[in-house]
């Protein structure tokens, strides 16, 4: 028997059939009030929930960026878009475009939205495959209104979820935004440090927080949102951690603010260096910076250097540096406990996916809620779907490091060499052989987000769908021609994003 199973049966593994009316979220940060918000605005006239949290502990506060899933959490709690917007300073996403990636001085474009226009027997890689091979294609991204918007710094909402977006945000003001959301609700904020978890004796079950000024918190069913610290999972339960950095190479960022210089583009941007990669993600009044390293390749002051010569506009903060690593828990829900956002593991920013999977874990606690008292089946089936959530973002980005041409330093030739996870070097054999895609149900990235980051890094496939050959050369041009005129057009007739932004929902210059 393992550790964790045997601590797991210590652990109350056994049903807890008492009701669950008091919820006790320990951390604040977007974690924690992304859970309160939720909780309250579901559930909250039959549950009594109080969020602990101390001014003194800082919060990560640097995931900035999202996925257009946010909008999705958004409309299910009812949150103003405006109001949001304003409250945290945001711009729209219409994507990344990663630069040096595929290779030094290469660039493409990963956008939310579709590319081109798929048949019933293939998707439309294989239609472009077949274009580039006579040489009627343009650039993959050409055939994306997401990716022809961003390239003009243009935007504006469209009929029917025309433009597919998300937002760049100031994390810790969102955080404010989603207090005060969840305050006006009836959660109790409780200032104070937590210095110990007590525990039922005959269970092992969290019985309550005691913190730092004498008070103690009881709950029923309790949250952990302390961060990588994982006050309760980890600490208190004894839950272990999983560690991918065989896989992620990296274990530390630096990140700094700085004053806006320029019209804030519709997109993040990704940059690869010689020993990690650097964000580029802008805001209203401000642009958020960091580069992710590993500390095997290049030392912090080296990664600060390396940063601090690409930032531009006013220094706004001092550079801080944050360390992690790549994994998740065996187990995110353990007797009365669950962990959500960085106690329950922690995927580098590249997609900027962590918002995503917090989200991904409040929906499915509120999908699983035990209202009538914990049961261990439910807790199984939570930790299996969020094993498939994380392992799926984690292939994903881990194809980022491993398909791509570059060789020029120690960091970029380790990511080339290193062995996949089989169900990644499933899907790249799959698509390098016959540019087909697996995708399973309920996975976050589509088909379409996977071909733009295969091609985009470089991975041509040997072969494509006999369909594309029933299409002869005038035919074919005719196809990719008016999908990329149409998808150029739609752009240009858009407003410049700046424009658009500061008009629909512009914020104070002076809450800067």
């Amino acid at each position: 028997m393992s550790d964790d199973s045997m601590i797991g049966q210590l652990a109350g593994d056994t049903d807890t059939r008492s009701p669950v009316r008091r919820i006790v979220i320990a951390g604040g940060g977007t974690a924690g009030w992304m859970t309160a918000a939720a909780l309250s605005k579901t559930l909250g006239r039959r549950l009594d929930i109080r969020l602990v949290e101390s001014d003194e502990i800082g919060t990560v506060g640097v995931g900035e960026a999202t996925i257009p899933s946010l909008q999705v959490f958004h409309r299910l709690i009812g949150v103003d878009e405006r109001d949001f917007m304003a409250a945290t300073q945001a711009t729209f996403k219409l994507g990344i475009r990663f630069e040096g990636w595929h290779d030094v001085g290469k660039a493409y474009f990963h956008g939310f939205g579709l590319t081109g226009k798929d048949h019933w027997t293939a998707g439309f890689q294989h239609f472009w495959l077949k274009g580039r091979q006579r040489q009627l294609a343009a650039d993959y991204g050409a055939y994306c209104l997401e990716a022809q918007a961003a390239r003009l710094g243009r935007f504006a909402h469209l009929p029917d979820d025309g433009l597919r977006y998300a937002y760049h945000l100031d994390a810790t003001r969102y955080a404010a935004f989603l207090r005060r959301f969840s305050e006006a609700l009836g959660v109790q904020r409780i200032e104070g440090r937590i210095v110990e978890v007590r525990r039922c004796e005959g269970t092992g079950d969290i019985r309550s927080l005691r913190l730092d000024g004498g008070a103690e918190v009881e709950g029923d069913l309790f949250i952990d949102c302390t961060g990588f610290r994982a006050l309760l999972i980890g600490d208190a339960l004894g839950v272990g951690y999983e560690d991918w950095s065989h896989w992620l190479f990296n274990d530390s960022a630096v990140a700094v603010q700085t004053a806006a210089v320029d019209a804030a583009l519709p997109y993040t941007r990704s940059i690869a260096h010689g020993a990690g990669w650097q964000w580029r993600i802008p805001l209203q009044h401000r642009v958020g910076n960091g580069l992710v390293y590993s500390r095997r390749f290049i030392d912090d002051d080296q990664a600060r250097q390396t940063l601090q010569a690409q930032l531009r506009g006013e220094t706004l903060t001092t550079p801080r540096v944050i360390r992690f690593q790549p994994g998740q828990r065996h187990e995110a829900w353990r007797a009365n406990c669950v962990a959500i956002g960085l106690a329950g593991g922690f995927l580098e920013p590249l997609e900027s996916t962590s918002i995503y999977l917090i989200q991904r874990a409040i929906i499915r606690l509120l999908q699983m809620f035990p209202a009538d008292g914990i049961q261990a089946p439910d807790a199984t089936e939570f930790n299996r779907q969020m094993r498939a959530d994380f392992e799926h973002v984690r292939d994903f980005i881990v194809l980022h490091f491993k398909v791509t041409e570059r060789r020029d330093t120690p960091y970029w030739r380790a990511c080339a060499d290193m062995s996949v996870p089989p169900s990644l070097q499933h899907r790249i054999d799959l698509f390098r052989q016959t540019a087909r895609i697996f995708r399973g149900d309920g996975e976050l990235f589509s088909e379409n987000s996977w071909a733009q980051v295969m091609l985009g890094q470089g991975l041509v496939p040997a072969q494509h769908h006999p369909v594309t050959e029933l299409m002869g050369d005038a035919e074919l041009g005719r196809f990719l021609g008016s999908l990329q005129s149409a998808a150029e057009q739609a752009a240009q007739q858009l407003p410049p994003h700046d424009d658009y932004v500061r008009r629909y929902c512009g914020a104070p210059a002076a809450s800067a």
